[in-house]
């Protein structure tokens, strides 16, 4: 889940509160279960996510706040997994860099690598491994596949590409707006 909000004071609020527990161990005698984040440590000793104290291993929550100082704010984030930074990142580029309205650049098209190695056990990569929505031209699967990806068509909207909501306050005219994800239950709403 992600939660992002921006009051009528301008404070802004973005948090990622996901955290299952259908399956994770319960801890004997007590009826709590373990947090699924902790199958993101590795078991590997020296590596930067290692079980040790006083690490900060990398965990898949990760709200998003941008900003340009007396212009605008913008909190942002999604649910999902490993999908979480990618989202993000190209839902930003889309917004900022290629100047889509928020909503536009929430809900265009996105694609996933797994190259990298996952955050959960067994922590599984998959190199040259892209999963990309079936919006997307079949001419651009076909030119990745020739630069020798291993391309999986999705659906044209699916929530394995995780799922956006940020909220943009323009600190100039005080305007506020919102953008949800329709590939998982959003909303976006003004009180």
């Amino acid at each position: 889940s992600i939660v992002t909000v921006i009051d009528r004071h301008g404070n802004a609020f973005c948090a990622t509160p996901s955290d299952t527990s259908w399956d994770t161990p319960v801890v004997p005698g007590t009826g709590l279960a373990v947090s699924s984040r902790g199958q993101q440590s590795w078991a590997v000793r020296d590596h930067p996510s290692c079980l040790a104290p006083g690490k900060r291993p990398r965990l898949t929550p990760n709200p998003c706040f941008a900003e340009v100082r007396g212009k605008w704010i913008l909190p942002f984030g999604t649910p999902g997994g490993d999908q979480q930074v990618q989202a993000n990142v190209q839902v930003l580029l889309s917004h900022l860099a290629f100047g889509l309205p928020l909503q536009d650049a929430i809900e265009a098209p996105r694609l996933i690598t797994h190259s990298h190695p996952d955050s959960f056990v067994p922590h599984a990569a998959s190199p040259g491994r892209l999963t990309i929505e079936g919006r997307v031209a079949e001419s651009v699967t076909a030119a990745l596949a020739e630069r020798g990806h291993q391309v999986e068509r999705l659906p044209d909207w699916t929530h394995r590409v995780a799922g956006v909501c940020a909220v943009r306050k323009d600190q100039l005219s005080g305007e506020i707006y919102g953008g949800a994800d329709p590939r998982r239950m959003s909303r976006a709403m003004g009180i």
